[in-house]
């Protein structure tokens, strides 16, 4: 199995892209300089220990193309309508996994929401229904992907309007040996992406005796 992280290059796609190849996945990094991905994953293939799958990179479009089904989409939100529109012919029968957050500019302590709700709806939108579009993995920080040193510490809420959709992702996001859940249809990730900038918010206080944090859904406890 193979999968596209496109905005690869970046930390949050450069993490993902080391703990999937460590759980056995092929990895295509995607980005605007090809060679530039490429010159990356040769670099991050170094870390992994032997016997992980394989990271290469090349340019977005052919990135796109090389996804076996999968693309995880990381690019900041600055990017998202321009480079979805140019991916948008390369993605007919793939899933699309937006993990954009629309962070406000200059405050990453809130979010400016696009007129469609959220990044997830946004592309959704763009997309057409044909293109299913799975919002997930919003509110795990960069810091804790790229530390392969330690497990990832939190849950992730998982959205969409195609239910065999989000089971995929889900049972991909599966195997980096954390705890997925279906949010709901794709209106959840209002919700979902705006958690991101709480986080950000109580990482950076004073207050807040640790940084890097995640959410996590829990049981009720018993004695």
């Amino acid at each position: 199995m193979s999968i596209a992280i496109i905005g690869g290059t970046g930390p949050q796609g450069k993490g993902l892209a080391l703990r999937f190849a460590r759980a056995g996945i092929d990895v295509v990094l995607g980005s605007r300089d090809g060679e530039k991905a490429a010159k990356d994953a040769s670099q991050m293939s170094e870390l992994l220990p032997a016997g992980s799958a394989s990271i290469s990179g090349m340019g977005n479009i052919e990135a796109t193309q090389a996804a076996e089904e999968m693309v995880i989409f990381a690019v900041p939100f600055s990017a998202h309508e321009a480079s979805l529109l140019s991916l948008k012919p390369h993605l007919a029968g793939k899933i699309l996994i937006d993990i954009v957050v629309p962070l406000a500019q200059g405050n990453p302590k809130a979010v400016d929401m696009p007129s469609e709700g959220s990044a997830t709806e946004a592309a959704q939108a763009l997309l057409g229904e044909d293109i299913p579009v799975v919002g997930a993995l919003h509110n795990v920080s960069a810091v804790t992907l790229n530390d392969l040193e330690h497990e990832i510490n939190c849950d992730v809420l998982v959205c969409g309007n195609q239910l065999a959709a989000k089971k995929k992702v889900m049972a991909l996001i599966d195997v980096l040996g954390v705890r997925t859940y279906n949010a709901g249809l794709a209106d959840s990730a209002r919700c979902i992406e705006a958690i991101t900038p709480i986080l950000i918010r109580l990482n950076i206080s004073k207050d807040v005796p640790f940084s890097h944090a995640g959410i996590g859904v829990l049981p009720p406890q018993h004695d």
